[in-house]
C-alpha cells in the first residue's frame, strides 16, 4: 500500500519561508500516478485544502488564503511533491498533510501522510 511521508516543517517567524516535501515512503510506489494535494489543520479549525497538483504537474490549484504566497510543484523523477511557502503568517500555523488521489477535481484522496507541524510565531 502506498505510504506518504511529509517533511520540512518547523518553527519560522512571520514573513519567513519553508519548503515542505511529500514522498512515497516505500520503494516501488510511484507518485506520478496520482494527483497530490496539500491540506492543513490548525488548532480548533476544520481541515482545509491548501493546494493540489495534477499527476503530470500540468495543473495546479490553490486556496484563496495562500494564493500568491505558496507554490506547489513536483519532480516525478525524484518521486517528490513540494510546497514552497513564502511570506508566512501566524494563521498558517497548522499540521500540514499531503494526500494522493486520482484527480484534483474530485474529493477522493486515498492515501495520506502523518503530517508535519508548521508553526509561524515571533
Amino acid at each position: 500500500q502506498l505510504q506518504l511521508v511529509e517533511s520540512g516543517g518547523g518553527l519560522v517567524q512571520p514573513g519567513g519561508s519553508l519548503r515542505l516535501s511529500c514522498a512515497a515512503s516505500a520503494s516501488g510506489f510511484r507518485l506520478d500516478y496520482y494527483a497530490i494535494g496539500w491540506f492543513r489543520q490548525a488548532p480548533g479549525k476544520e481541515r482545509e485544502g491548501v493546494s493540489c497538483i495534477s499527476s503530470s504537474g500540468g495543473s495546479t490549484r490553490y486556496a484563496d488564503s495562500v494564493k500568491g504566497r505558496f507554490t506547489i510543484s513536483r519532480d516525478n523523477a525524484k518521486n517528490t511533491v513540494y510546497l514552497q511557502m513564502n511570506s508566512l503568517r501566524p494563521e498558517d500555523t497548522a499540521v500540514y498533510y499531503c494526500a494522493a488521489g486520482p484527480s484534483c477535481l474530485r474529493n477522493n484522496y486515498n492515501y495520506w501522510g502523518q503530517g508535519t507541524q508548521v508553526t509561524v510565531s515571533s
